[in-house]
């Protein structure tokens, strides 16, 4: 099946005494056994629930994987996750990332004895003199969370198995419709559900699809014993929002496009940072590994006050920390998702107090362009 069908009839509900077309909420902590020698699929939610089955079923066959494993938010999953590594290990990072990833990386990883060396990946030869003998994984994030550098997939994951590490890709900009890291060569594929793959922007989830049997049953292991597990409500949510995702995406990124092309030409516009630009950086490994260019776009305006200006004055935009909804959101990461990132650095890399951050959504282009010229001021 094509990814747009298979967002829709992957892990249907087949259960013959209902006939009920959407998944259950099977919202039931506990299940009981057939009998002493005839043990149900399902004991206790913690482990497993129906509802999450179908959800982790449909995502797995989406990304081409094993195995998927759903948790209650995207921090949830890569807390799981770094349960992998060893104190001793040594961990290699795209230094662009989510604030939160960089967080959890910082503040519970590092002080936990793991190592880490961060490093723009959009460059991967810059990943080969950061190998150590103890070098336990790869993490990258393409496009990168604010400033949508593109790594190479597949010459990152040489790079890494080479040196018998893990390749781990956050695909939560691009989803399993656009890229699937997988088929480049990454071991572990890192969603926070919450976004596009919900859609909504009305519950949180996380995914972590894997590529080896052997490594999701470890992580099945860990996530039971940590228990993030995604509710049953949410599992519905989630698979509901799968449904639509082609539909979605299709409409997002023609939207983008438009748009990123506006803000080229608005004046007030110093910087516009999308991948699907010609002339970006990334757009010829962009071309080659993805059949899309998704619906982010970072601006650099020309002065704080308008930066500040189309935060207050947008009308159809929401002011808002999230992204992949249905509904055009504005991010100020320096002042939400990468405040914990130290101010020298932030301003390093250019995430300054004139940066922001847009999700497109769903609604008409032109309306989106009129807030916002309206929003700028000219």
């Amino acid at each position: 099946m094509k990814k747009d069908t298979v967002c829709i009839h992957s892990a249907r509900c087949t259960r013959p005494e209902h006939g009920a077309i959407t998944t259950p909420i099977y919202q039931s902590a506990t299940f009981v056994h057939h009998g002493v020698e005839d043990e149900s699929e399902y004991s206790y939610s913690r482990l497993q629930n129906p509802s999450r089955r179908a959800v982790e079923t449909r995502m797995a066959e989406l990304e081409g994987g094993v195995d998927a494993i759903a948790f209650s938010s995207g921090m949830a999953a890569e807390a799981v996750m770094m349960n992998l590594f060893e104190s001793s290990g040594h961990i290699i990072s795209g230094d662009d990332l989510y604030g939160g990833s960089i967080r959890l990386f910082r503040h519970i990883s590092m002080p936990s004895g793991i190592r880490f060396d961060f490093t723009d990946t959009s460059r991967v030869e810059n990943i080969k003199p950061l190998l150590r003998p103890d070098t336990k994984a790869v993490y990258i994030e393409t496009p990168s969370n604010p400033l949508m550098h593109v790594t190479d997939i597949r010459a990152a994951a040489d790079i890494a198995h080479a040196a018998g590490a893990l390749l781990i890709v956050d695909n939560t900009f691009m989803t399993p419709y656009f890229q699937r890291p997988l088929d480049l060569g990454a071991d572990i594929v890192v969603y926070s559900g919450t976004k596009y793959l919900g859609g909504h922007n009305d519950t949180l989830a996380g995914f972590l699809v894997l590529k080896d049997k052997e490594l999701a049953e470890k992580l099945r292991f860990y996530a039971k014993t940590i228990g993030a597990c995604l509710a049953p409500f949410d599992c519905f949510l989630i698979e509901r929002g799968l449904k639509t995702l082609a539909v979605r995406l299709e409409k997002q990124e023609a939207n983008t496009r438009k748009i990123a092309n506006w803000l080229r030409q608005s004046p007030r516009a110093q910087k516009v940072y999308y991948v699907g630009f010609e002339d970006h950086p990334g757009f010829a490994v962009t071309s080659r590994q993805c059949s899309g260019c998704g619906a982010m776009i970072s601006v650099e305006f020309d002065s704080v006050e308008t930066a500040e200006n189309v935060l207050r004055n947008v009308k159809i935009f929401q002011y808002a920390e999230s992204l992949g909804g249905v509904e055009s959101l504005i991010t100020y990461p320096m002042r939400q998702t990468h405040a914990d990132i130290p101010e020298p650095e932030r301003l390093a890399r250019g995430i300054n107090d004139r940066f922001l951050r847009i999700s497109v959504g769903i609604e008409n282009a032109d309306d989106l362009i009129e807030d916002l010229k309206q929003a700028i001021g000219g």
